[in-house]
């Protein structure tokens, strides 16, 4: 039987199905939702389009994909200022727009998002990073300003697919315009003038296919489960650690270990762990069982 190769076009359904799934799962409407390749990337069209001499929020030890495309605006007045995670949501209202990961990448501390929330209803922009969230912690942002996560972390996509939502109000200019933010992507490819989508689409970059390929898989199926089970599951693998190693819970299925040789005993049993911020990080998914939370006890016993 002869088998016909695949076409460029022929990938358009899995884009959108991605597209809608993260829409979905981050409580947002889908036409606010474009799509890229990195959270930096996208991040630095929002950081372009702020005034000069906006104030940022950002918290301390903060991911750099976060901070840092505002950091490099300081040569136009754009400050940015770091305090304590605790604190953001308090602080926020003294500034022009707070960028924050709802999940912080180094040990899983969550922000205050009803803090953060009243603060946007005083006039605060809120810029919010999901990437070490979404997947695991039930979201529906649809109140933010913007919203961006990346899908090679607990989204289970391969390395290449980001998505931002961002309300009509604060859409940023499509500074990398191509062909594929077009109404019609097939027939934007060549020739002036300009006609992007009206709609968010308007801000996608080029996709990576096969990421999106990936992504249409996860997180449709992602978003059809119980958000809340799956935080139950994940987090409470993390807390049980947490109560093993005499640490009160966090409702997090992120955890920090700074405790000497952790890492080297956990390597030893065969256990997969990283270093963030100096400390042994840990992370919990739906794969994770609780036979896997007893192997890390028993390898730091």
């Amino acid at each position: 039987m002869a088998h016909r190769a695949a076409q460029p076009a022929d990938h358009d359904p899995a884009v959108e199905a991605g597209r809608a799934g993260f829409a979905a799962l981050a409580g947002v409407p889908v036409d606010r939702v474009a799509i890229g390749a990195s959270v930096s990337s996208l991040l630095g069209l929002v950081a372009a389009a702020v005034p000069d001499g906006t104030r940022v929020l950002v918290a301390a030890g903060e991911f750099t994909s976060v901070s840092w495309p505002f950091a490099v605006h300081g040569d136009r007045g754009v400050s940015v200022t770091e305090c304590e995670l605790a604190t953001v949501g308090e602080r926020a209202p003294e500034f022009d727009l707070v960028a924050v990961s709802v999940a912080q990448s180094a040990d899983g501390r969550l922000v205050d998002l009803e803090a953060l929330r009243a603060a946007r209803a005083s006039g605060t922009r809120v810029v919010l990073d999901v990437t070490q969230a979404l997947g695991w912690l039930p979201l529906r942002l649809g109140w933010a300003d913007v919203v961006v996560g990346a899908g090679y972390k607990w989204l289970l996509c391969p390395r290449g697919a980001a998505w931002l939502a961002v309300r009509p109000e604060s859409a940023p200019v499509a500074l990398h315009a191509g062909w594929f933010a077009g109404e019609n992507p097939w027939t934007s490819v060549y020739g002036l003038p300009l006609r992007l989508a009206a709609t968010a689409r308007g801000l996608d970059s080029s996709p990576v296919w096969l990421a999106h390929i990936g992504a249409a898989a996860a997180l449709p199926w992602l978003a059809g489960l119980d958000t809340a089970a799956v935080r139950a599951h994940c987090a409470g693998l993390a807390d049980s650690v947490r109560a093993g190693l005499g640490m009160p819970p966090a409702g997090s299925a992120i955890l920090a270990l700074d405790r000497p040789g952790a890492g080297e005993r956990l390597a030893a049993a065969g256990v997969v762990s990283s270093v963030r911020a100096g400390a042994v990080r840990l992370a919990f998914h739906l794969y994770n069982t609780p036979a896997d939370a007893a192997r890390v006890l028993d390898a730091l016993a």
